[in-house]
């Protein structure tokens, strides 16, 4: 595979990137190949008909399938041979978490595994604890679970109630209760934070076996019912001196780049999800007749399943391109931990882009399916359900959305990125005359044009809101929210298109649906940005300010006419002929 080139997080808003520099699904090592297929099969003969089991709470046959997992080396696909991993990159744990995402459930609690358990101890701990803990979590034989939310504090996870208090001897004395924990009926190690004396957010590392240790019942959810659920009650925890995790008042560093890599991972199984339900729709479209033809002969129809193909496309555009910057950054000689850290800003729109984009698929699915798809009789329905969790795990996805806007604008203000020094030369731009270009008239031109301003567009509302509410635009939230979405549709519309890009310059197969699910995305993003920027600007100003502003917006941002409807019907041809996704 050739690599991506290493850039800032964050970096491509205000510079170029050429098509050649990303990491796209096409340009997958044989490597990725091989692990995908080992994945693929185990979770076609081992994992989707143990389900219905799953379902009823059969939690040692998770732990069984977990083991399993761990013998095939799924466990550990990024994590270091040292400590029984494979070593491969963090590309390789998405093509892993792509395909184990068609089971949500037990993608839930892979996840935990290899996520939630493995990161913090592999990027923070000590290298005795890594080779006390590491190799029996990733062979499978341990099952780990991360313990982070209460009652009062789950997106403000510095808010936590629970307390570690040091005893003479150097151990530890837990206290609190932690909800909504993933493996929690059946986990055999806890990544636990904790206040130490009440003040100082610390991580621990905490066995079921330790006395005061104990899970509470499990959860009644709408949805994940394969996966385990539970509290984790502390009553005077007894923890060895030796199982803090990093440093005393450290804990959010640990939390927030695990958090990182936690809505990374959860892209790529909702990408794999999205992909397994336009097969079935796709499927059942073709198969499901009315008045005397199959219901995927209708333009309704086409319609649901073209722009289910290409949300999907763009997002796995998205999570590929931000697989191969860490990977790239990674290589470069920065340790894990930092390269996470380095494109937070990134994860974040890809727990936003992608949950939502899962939630539209999953939603069409059903209504595609009709009646049937209302039934449990076929699993449109669990796929409903169990989708809907995505937009509040990891952080809500209006906690992302504030993120976005403040992580970059932090960036600019120490001097990593020149993003606020963009704003302030594209309003010099806007009062000089526009420049004479030529229009190109082939597939991208006109994504690429739309890519372009959009990036323009997203620099005017970052300087308008900063210069409207300065250091109060964290509290202004709905302005950081539309700004937000601008952002979010930038990076996603210009990783599609360079991934569009790419494949057209080596004639690939799929380069004219590529073309198609690229040009389609970027103009349905201009005009989603144009609308939120006319409600940003119209919140900022009035009167000829606002006139003024608005007519900036204009210049900036014209969206050229692109017949959707047709290049969905190419996609939505394909999609059915093909019975399912078309660019993998």
């Amino acid at each position: 595979m050739t690599t991506s080139v290493a850039h800032k997080g964050g970096e491509w808003l205000t510079s170029d990137v050429e098509a050649g520099e990303i990491v796209t699904p096409e340009r997958l090592s044989d490597e990725h190949r091989l692990v995908c297929r080992t994945a693929t099969e185990f979770v076609t003969k081992e994992v989707l008909p143990a389900l219905p089991d799953l379902e009823k709470k059969n939690w040692t046959l998770a732990r069984q399938l977990i083991k399993r997992a761990g013998d095939l080396g799924l466990l550990g696909t990024d994590v270091p041979e040292t400590y029984g991993g494979v070593a491969l990159d963090k590309t390789a744990s998405i093509v892993v978490g792509e395909v184990i995402g068609v089971t949500a459930s037990f993608a839930t609690t892979f996840g935990a595994q290899t996520g939630l358990a493995i990161v913090p101890i592999l990027c923070f701990g000590t290298d005795e604890q890594r080779r006390q803990y590491l190799p029996r979590i990733v062979s499978g034989e341990t099952i780990g679970a991360y313990c982070m939310s209460e009652s009062a504090s789950g997106s403000d996870a510095l808010g936590a109630r629970a307390r570690a208090t040091r005893q003479p001897d150097g151990s530890w004395r837990l206290n609190g209760e932690k909800l909504w924990i993933t493996n929690g009926g059946f986990a055999d190690v806890f990544i636990v934070f904790a206040k130490v004396d009440g003040e100082q957010f610390s991580a621990f590392i905490v066995e079921r076996g330790f006395k005061g240790v104990a899970s509470g019942k499990e959860e009644h959810k709408m949805g994940l019912h394969g996966s385990s659920t539970t509290p984790i009650l502390l009553a005077d925890a007894e923890v060895p001196a030796a199982n803090l995790l990093g440093e005393i008042g450290r804990g959010h560093k640990i939390a927030f780049n695990v958090l990182n890599y936690g809505r990374f991972k959860l892209a790529g199984m909702c990408t794999g999800g999205a992909r397994s339900c336009l097969a079935e729709a796709a499927t059942y479209a073709a198969s499901r007749r009315q008045f005397g033809q199959p219901i995927a002969s209708f333009g309704a129809i086409r319609h649901k399943l073209a722009e289910m193909a290409i949300r999907t496309f763009a997002v796995e555009s998205a999570l590929y391109r931000t697989a191969g910057l860490i990977d790239a950054t990674i290589a470069s000689g920065s340790e894990a931990a930092a390269a996470l850290e380095e494109f937070a800003v990134e994860a974040s729109i890809l727990k936003v882009a992608a949950s939502e984009m899962l939630d539209f698929v999953v939603d069409e699915n059903v209504q595609i399916h009709g009646g049937n798809g209302f039934v449990a009789d076929y699993p449109a329905e669990r796929h409903y359900r169990d989708a809907r969790v995505n937009r509040i795990f990891e952080g809500t996805n209006e906690i992302n959305r504030l993120l976005v806007p403040s992580m970059l604008i932090k960036r600019s203000l120490k001097g990593g990125l020149p993003i606020i020094a963009a704003a302030k030369r594209l309003q010099d731009e806007l009062t000089s005359p526009p420049p004479l270009g030529d229009e190109v008239d082939e597939p991208l031109a006109n994504a690429r044009r739309t890519v372009a301003a959009l990036k323009k567009t997203a620099l005017m509302a970052i300087g308008l809101a900063l210069e409207a509410h300065g250091e109060a635009l964290q509290h202004e939230q709905e302005t950081v929210m539309l700004v937000a979405d601008i952002i979010i549709d930038v990076f996603v519309a210009e990783s599609a298109l360079l991934r569009a890009e790419q494949a057209a310059s080596v004639r690939a197969a799929a380069a004219p649906l590529q073309a198609d699910a690229a040009s389609v995305f970027a103009h349905d993003a201009g005009l989603r940005a144009d609308a939120s920027s006319r409600t940003l600007l119209a919140s900022l100003s009035a009167g000829d300010a606002l006139r003024t502003t608005l007519a900036a917006l204009r210049r900036l941002l014209k969206i050229a006419p692109v017949n959707t409807v047709r290049a969905r019907r190419r996609i939505a041809d394909a999609v059915v002929e093909r019975r399912g996704y078309i660019y993998f």
